[in-house]
Protein backbone atom coordinates (compact mmCIF):
# COMPACT_ATOMS: atom_id res chain seq x y z
CA UNK A 1 0.00 0.00 0.00
CA UNK A 2 2.86 2.37 0.85
CA UNK A 3 4.47 1.67 -2.53
CA UNK A 4 1.20 2.59 -4.28
CA UNK A 5 1.02 5.86 -2.37
CA UNK A 6 4.66 6.68 -3.12
CA UNK A 7 4.12 6.31 -6.87
CA UNK A 8 1.39 9.00 -6.86
CA UNK A 9 3.76 12.01 -6.74
CA UNK A 10 5.73 10.53 -9.66
CA UNK A 11 2.67 10.62 -11.93
CA UNK A 12 1.89 14.19 -10.84
CA UNK A 13 5.43 15.18 -11.75
CA UNK A 14 5.08 13.48 -15.16
CA UNK A 15 1.85 15.43 -15.79
CA UNK A 16 3.55 18.68 -14.73
CA UNK A 17 6.39 18.00 -17.15
CA UNK A 18 3.87 17.54 -19.96
CA UNK A 19 2.15 20.83 -19.04
CA UNK A 20 5.49 22.60 -19.49
CA UNK A 21 5.16 22.03 -23.25
CA UNK A 22 1.57 23.29 -23.41
CA UNK A 23 2.48 26.86 -24.31
CA UNK A 24 4.58 25.67 -27.23
CA UNK A 25 1.63 23.71 -28.64
CA UNK A 26 -0.77 26.64 -28.27
CA UNK A 27 1.41 29.05 -30.26
CA UNK A 28 -0.36 28.25 -33.54
CA UNK A 29 -3.77 28.92 -31.96
CA UNK A 30 -3.10 32.61 -31.21
CA UNK A 31 -5.71 33.76 -33.75
CA UNK A 32 -8.57 32.06 -31.90
CA UNK A 33 -10.35 33.52 -28.82
CA UNK A 34 -9.25 31.72 -25.61
CA UNK A 35 -12.80 30.50 -24.83
CA UNK A 36 -13.07 28.93 -28.29
CA UNK A 37 -9.75 27.12 -27.81
CA UNK A 38 -10.88 25.78 -24.43
CA UNK A 39 -14.25 24.73 -25.86
CA UNK A 40 -12.74 22.68 -28.66
CA UNK A 41 -9.78 21.22 -26.76
CA UNK A 42 -12.16 19.73 -24.22
CA UNK A 43 -14.58 18.39 -26.80
CA UNK A 44 -11.75 16.83 -28.81
CA UNK A 45 -10.33 15.28 -25.64
CA UNK A 46 -13.73 13.88 -24.62
CA UNK A 47 -14.30 12.45 -28.13
CA UNK A 48 -10.93 10.66 -28.12
CA UNK A 49 -11.41 9.32 -24.59
CA UNK A 50 -15.02 8.07 -24.93
CA UNK A 51 -14.36 4.79 -26.85
CA UNK A 52 -11.77 3.75 -24.27
CA UNK A 53 -13.93 4.26 -21.18
CA UNK A 54 -17.36 3.37 -22.60
CA UNK A 55 -17.65 0.22 -20.45
CA UNK A 56 -16.71 2.20 -17.33
CA UNK A 57 -19.51 4.74 -17.67
CA UNK A 58 -21.61 2.77 -15.19
CA UNK A 59 -19.32 4.19 -12.49
CA UNK A 60 -21.18 7.48 -12.87
CA UNK A 61 -24.05 5.92 -10.90
CA UNK A 62 -21.80 6.01 -7.82
CA UNK A 63 -21.80 9.79 -7.77
CA UNK A 64 -23.96 11.48 -5.16
CA UNK A 65 -25.03 15.11 -5.13
CA UNK A 66 -21.78 15.95 -3.33
CA UNK A 67 -19.59 14.53 -6.10
CA UNK A 68 -21.70 16.10 -8.85
CA UNK A 69 -21.25 19.50 -7.23
CA UNK A 70 -17.52 18.83 -6.93
CA UNK A 71 -17.02 17.84 -10.58
CA UNK A 72 -19.11 20.81 -11.69
CA UNK A 73 -16.91 23.15 -9.64
CA UNK A 74 -13.80 21.55 -11.14
CA UNK A 75 -15.18 21.80 -14.68
CA UNK A 76 -16.16 25.45 -14.29
CA UNK A 77 -13.24 26.89 -12.35
CA UNK A 78 -10.37 24.62 -13.42
CA UNK A 79 -11.45 23.20 -16.77
CA UNK A 80 -13.13 26.31 -18.22
CA UNK A 81 -12.19 29.54 -16.39
CA UNK A 82 -8.70 28.50 -15.29
CA UNK A 83 -7.71 27.33 -18.76
CA UNK A 84 -9.28 30.40 -20.41
CA UNK A 85 -7.34 32.73 -18.09
CA UNK A 86 -4.17 30.74 -18.77
CA UNK A 87 -4.66 30.81 -22.55
CA UNK A 88 -5.49 34.53 -22.48
CA UNK A 89 -2.34 35.20 -20.45
CA UNK A 90 -0.23 33.37 -23.01
CA UNK A 91 -1.81 35.42 -25.78
CA UNK A 92 -0.97 38.68 -24.00
CA UNK A 93 2.73 37.85 -24.12
CA UNK A 94 2.71 36.37 -27.63
CA UNK A 95 2.54 32.81 -26.31
CA UNK A 96 6.00 32.87 -24.81
CA UNK A 97 4.83 30.74 -21.91
CA UNK A 98 7.94 30.93 -19.85
CA UNK A 99 7.33 34.49 -18.70
CA UNK A 100 3.83 33.55 -17.54
CA UNK A 101 3.45 29.89 -16.69
CA UNK A 102 6.11 30.19 -14.03
CA UNK A 103 4.37 33.15 -12.45
CA UNK A 104 0.94 31.58 -12.31
CA UNK A 105 2.29 28.61 -10.35
CA UNK A 106 3.58 30.69 -7.46
CA UNK A 107 0.41 31.09 -5.38
CA UNK A 108 -1.34 27.94 -6.61
CA UNK A 109 0.10 25.73 -3.83
CA UNK A 110 -1.20 28.12 -1.17
CA UNK A 111 -4.77 27.79 -2.43
CA UNK A 112 -4.43 24.03 -2.85
CA UNK A 113 -3.03 23.52 0.65
CA UNK A 114 -5.67 25.79 2.19
CA UNK A 115 -8.55 23.97 0.48
CA UNK A 116 -7.05 20.58 1.40
CA UNK A 117 -7.10 21.58 5.06
CA UNK A 118 -10.66 22.96 4.87
CA UNK A 119 -12.41 20.42 2.61
CA UNK A 120 -10.42 17.23 3.09
CA UNK A 121 -9.32 17.84 6.68
CA UNK A 122 -5.73 17.03 5.71
CA UNK A 123 -3.31 17.68 8.54
CA UNK A 124 -0.66 20.25 7.72
CA UNK A 125 2.50 19.50 9.69
CA UNK A 126 5.18 22.01 10.60
CA UNK A 127 7.74 20.18 8.45
CA UNK A 128 5.40 20.29 5.48
CA UNK A 129 4.84 24.03 5.86
CA UNK A 130 8.59 24.64 6.03
CA UNK A 131 9.35 22.72 2.85
CA UNK A 132 6.27 24.09 1.09
CA UNK A 133 7.47 27.59 1.94
CA UNK A 134 10.94 26.80 0.58
CA UNK A 135 9.42 25.50 -2.67
CA UNK A 136 7.20 28.55 -3.18
CA UNK A 137 10.01 31.03 -2.41
CA UNK A 138 12.41 29.09 -4.63
CA UNK A 139 9.95 29.17 -7.51
CA UNK A 140 10.17 32.97 -7.43
CA UNK A 141 13.91 32.60 -8.02
CA UNK A 142 13.04 30.41 -11.01
CA UNK A 143 10.55 32.96 -12.33
CA UNK A 144 12.52 36.18 -12.24
CA UNK A 145 15.95 36.13 -13.81
CA UNK A 146 18.40 37.71 -11.36
CA UNK A 147 15.33 38.51 -9.25
CA UNK A 148 14.32 41.35 -11.59
CA UNK A 149 10.65 41.68 -12.58
CA UNK A 150 10.24 42.46 -16.28
CA UNK A 151 7.78 45.30 -16.91
CA UNK A 152 9.56 46.65 -19.98
CA UNK A 153 6.89 45.26 -22.31
CA UNK A 154 4.27 47.52 -20.76
CA UNK A 155 0.75 46.89 -19.52
CA UNK A 156 0.32 43.60 -21.41
CA UNK A 157 2.81 41.85 -19.15
CA UNK A 158 0.96 43.14 -16.08
CA UNK A 159 -2.42 42.05 -17.46
CA UNK A 160 -0.94 38.66 -18.34
CA UNK A 161 0.38 38.36 -14.79
CA UNK A 162 -3.07 39.09 -13.39
CA UNK A 163 -4.69 36.51 -15.66
CA UNK A 164 -1.99 34.00 -14.78
CA UNK A 165 -2.55 34.50 -11.06
CA UNK A 166 -6.29 34.00 -11.56
CA UNK A 167 -5.58 30.77 -13.42
CA UNK A 168 -3.37 29.59 -10.57
CA UNK A 169 -6.11 30.41 -8.09
CA UNK A 170 -8.69 28.47 -10.12
CA UNK A 171 -6.49 25.40 -10.50
CA UNK A 172 -5.13 25.37 -6.97
CA UNK A 173 -8.48 25.79 -5.23
CA UNK A 174 -10.10 22.92 -7.17
CA UNK A 175 -7.51 20.24 -6.41
CA UNK A 176 -9.44 19.15 -3.31
CA UNK A 177 -12.71 19.05 -5.26
CA UNK A 178 -11.03 16.66 -7.71
CA UNK A 179 -10.01 14.46 -4.77
CA UNK A 180 -13.65 14.25 -3.70
CA UNK A 181 -14.64 12.93 -7.13
CA UNK A 182 -11.69 10.53 -7.33
CA UNK A 183 -12.79 8.94 -4.06
CA UNK A 184 -15.86 7.58 -5.87
CA UNK A 185 -14.86 6.98 -9.50
CA UNK A 186 -11.74 6.09 -11.51
CA UNK A 187 -9.34 8.69 -12.83
CA UNK A 188 -10.56 7.93 -16.37
CA UNK A 189 -14.21 8.68 -15.53
CA UNK A 190 -13.24 11.80 -13.55
CA UNK A 191 -11.32 13.05 -16.60
CA UNK A 192 -14.21 12.21 -18.92
CA UNK A 193 -16.74 14.12 -16.81
CA UNK A 194 -14.45 17.13 -16.60
CA UNK A 195 -13.94 17.18 -20.36
CA UNK A 196 -17.67 16.81 -21.05
CA UNK A 197 -18.89 19.44 -18.60
CA UNK A 198 -16.17 22.10 -19.08
CA UNK A 199 -17.01 22.85 -22.75
CA UNK A 200 -20.59 23.64 -21.73
CA UNK A 201 -19.29 26.50 -19.57
CA UNK A 202 -16.79 27.50 -22.26
CA UNK A 203 -19.60 27.69 -24.83
CA UNK A 204 -21.66 29.90 -22.51
CA UNK A 205 -18.66 32.24 -22.28
CA UNK A 206 -18.24 32.16 -26.05
CA UNK A 207 -21.89 33.12 -26.49
CA UNK A 208 -21.63 35.84 -23.85
CA UNK A 209 -18.60 37.40 -25.57
CA UNK A 210 -20.21 37.22 -29.01
CA UNK A 211 -17.50 34.93 -30.42
CA UNK A 212 -19.79 32.30 -31.97
CA UNK A 213 -18.48 32.82 -35.51
CA UNK A 214 -14.98 31.86 -34.38
CA UNK A 215 -16.18 28.40 -33.30
CA UNK A 216 -16.33 27.17 -36.90
CA UNK A 217 -13.34 29.06 -38.31
CA UNK A 218 -10.55 26.61 -37.50
CA UNK A 219 -8.10 25.56 -40.19
CA UNK A 220 -6.48 22.15 -40.63
CA UNK A 221 -3.34 23.11 -38.70
CA UNK A 222 -5.40 24.32 -35.74
CA UNK A 223 -7.45 21.11 -35.66
CA UNK A 224 -4.23 19.09 -35.70
CA UNK A 225 -2.84 21.16 -32.83
CA UNK A 226 -6.00 20.54 -30.77
CA UNK A 227 -5.64 16.78 -31.32
CA UNK A 228 -1.97 16.90 -30.30
CA UNK A 229 -2.88 18.89 -27.16
CA UNK A 230 -5.54 16.32 -26.26
CA UNK A 231 -3.06 13.46 -26.65
CA UNK A 232 -0.32 15.14 -24.62
CA UNK A 233 -0.80 18.15 -22.34
CA UNK A 234 -4.62 18.10 -22.32
CA UNK A 235 -6.76 15.02 -21.80
CA UNK A 236 -3.86 12.57 -21.45
CA UNK A 237 -2.07 14.93 -19.08
CA UNK A 238 -5.16 15.16 -16.86
CA UNK A 239 -5.59 11.37 -16.83
CA UNK A 240 -1.99 10.96 -15.66
CA UNK A 241 -2.46 13.75 -13.11
CA UNK A 242 -5.71 12.29 -11.75
CA UNK A 243 -4.11 8.85 -11.45
CA UNK A 244 -1.40 10.39 -9.29
CA UNK A 245 -3.77 12.66 -7.38
CA UNK A 246 -5.97 9.70 -6.38
CA UNK A 247 -2.96 8.28 -4.54
CA UNK A 248 -1.48 11.51 -3.20
CA UNK A 249 -2.58 14.02 -0.54
CA UNK A 250 -3.69 17.29 -2.14
CA UNK A 251 -1.11 19.27 -0.16
CA UNK A 252 1.73 17.10 -1.53
CA UNK A 253 0.31 17.29 -5.06
CA UNK A 254 0.40 21.09 -4.92
CA UNK A 255 4.15 21.08 -4.28
CA UNK A 256 4.91 18.35 -6.82
CA UNK A 257 3.26 20.52 -9.48
CA UNK A 258 6.01 23.10 -8.97
CA UNK A 259 8.16 20.95 -11.24
CA UNK A 260 6.18 22.72 -14.01
CA UNK A 261 7.84 26.15 -13.57
CA UNK A 262 11.20 24.51 -12.95
CA UNK A 263 11.05 22.48 -16.17
CA UNK A 264 9.67 25.44 -18.14
CA UNK A 265 12.93 27.28 -17.55
CA UNK A 266 14.88 24.46 -19.20
CA UNK A 267 12.55 24.51 -22.19
CA UNK A 268 13.22 28.24 -22.35
CA UNK A 269 16.95 27.46 -22.46
CA UNK A 270 16.91 24.70 -25.08
CA UNK A 271 14.07 26.01 -27.30
CA UNK A 272 14.40 29.79 -27.05
CA UNK A 273 18.17 29.76 -26.36
CA UNK A 274 17.69 31.83 -23.21
CA UNK A 275 20.43 31.07 -20.69
CA UNK A 276 19.78 30.40 -17.01
CA UNK A 277 21.08 32.81 -14.40
CA UNK A 278 22.71 31.68 -11.18
CA UNK A 279 19.59 32.56 -9.15
CA UNK A 280 17.38 30.53 -11.50
CA UNK A 281 19.62 27.47 -11.17
CA UNK A 282 19.55 27.79 -7.39
CA UNK A 283 15.75 28.07 -7.54
CA UNK A 284 15.37 24.96 -9.71
CA UNK A 285 17.51 22.88 -7.38
CA UNK A 286 15.62 24.15 -4.31
CA UNK A 287 12.20 23.45 -5.92
CA UNK A 288 13.14 19.89 -6.89
CA UNK A 289 14.65 19.15 -3.47
CA UNK A 290 11.55 20.55 -1.74
CA UNK A 291 9.33 18.34 -3.91
CA UNK A 292 11.37 15.33 -2.84
CA UNK A 293 11.10 16.27 0.84
CA UNK A 294 7.32 16.83 0.91
CA UNK A 295 6.73 13.69 -1.14
CA UNK A 296 8.59 11.55 1.38
CA UNK A 297 7.27 13.08 4.61
CA UNK A 298 5.48 10.48 6.74
CA UNK A 299 3.35 13.12 8.46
Amino acid sequence: MDKVKKIGPLFIIIAALLWSFDGLLRRSLYALPPAVIVFWEHLVGAAILTPFIFKQLTEIKKLTKKEWIAITVVSLFSGALGTIFYTAALGMVKYIQFSVVVLLQQLQPIWAILMAAILLKEKISKKFLIWAGVAIIASYFVTFRDLHINISSGYQTLVAAGLALLAGMMWGSTTSFSKIVLAKVSHQIATFLRFVIAPVFALIIVLGLGQVTSVTQLNAAQWLTLVVIALTTGMVGIIIYYYGLAKTPARVSAICELVWPASAIFIDYFYFKQGLSATQLIGVVAVLFSIYKVSTLKK
